[in-house]
């Protein structure tokens, strides 16, 4: 039986959203695309169980205070990786103490790469893809007139399953700070 991975991030369900799927359709057309999201932890293998992980993401959640990013330019991971995605412009850094916070006990891993906060618009398969989707991608991000901020106040526990992600389960931040408020 294959090992699953398990990652979490939170969908990025608003404008900024809309618009970044619609342009992964446009991009890459035949491709199947994930909701829009934002990563927190990039997929990893657990150190324990599912539920041991899930328990100590809803209890380290519940002391974080939900908050805003605000998303900047057009960019590439090349010549790394042929990826164009969007920066996070404003708030990248608790998106990374989120992530130091949370990489710790069974989520614990060695990852690949170092973190940084962005929303992938495409991967493709060539860096001359890449090229091409970051020119139209920088275009048409210019041409939105939308709000570019972006909430983070629910996270998604998700699961590797034959190549396709699942929601396991939703994470709530901040509802230890509700809680002490009342």
């Amino acid at each position: 039986m294959p090992i699953s991975r398990y990652a979490l991030v939170t969908y990025v369900r608003n404008p900024v959203g809309e618009f970044i799927e619609e342009l992964r359709r446009e991009l890459h057309p035949t491709a199947v695309h994930p909701a829009a999201h934002l990563t927190i932890l990039p997929p990893r293998e657990l150190a324990g169980t599912e539920a041991a992980a899930l328990e100590f993401l809803e209890e380290a959640c519940s002391r974080v205070i939900p908050f805003h990013v605000e998303m900047g330019d057009v960019e590439t991971f090349l010549p790394t990786t042929p990826t164009v995605f969007l920066q996070v412009k404003r708030a990248a850094y608790r998106m990374r103490e989120l992530h130091d916070q949370l990489s710790r006990k069974g989520l614990c891993c060695d990852e690949s790469w170092p973190y940084i906060p962005h929303l992938t618009i495409v991967k493709t398969e060539l860096d001359e893809q890449a090229r091409a989707a970051y020119l139209i991608a920088r275009e048409r991000w210019a041409q939105f007139l939308g709000s570019r901020q972006v909430p983070v106040e629910e996270l998604m526990f998700v699961r590797e399953a034959d190549g396709d992600w699942q929601d396991v389960a939703p994470v709530p931040l901040g509802r230890g700070q509700l809680s002490s408020q009342l």
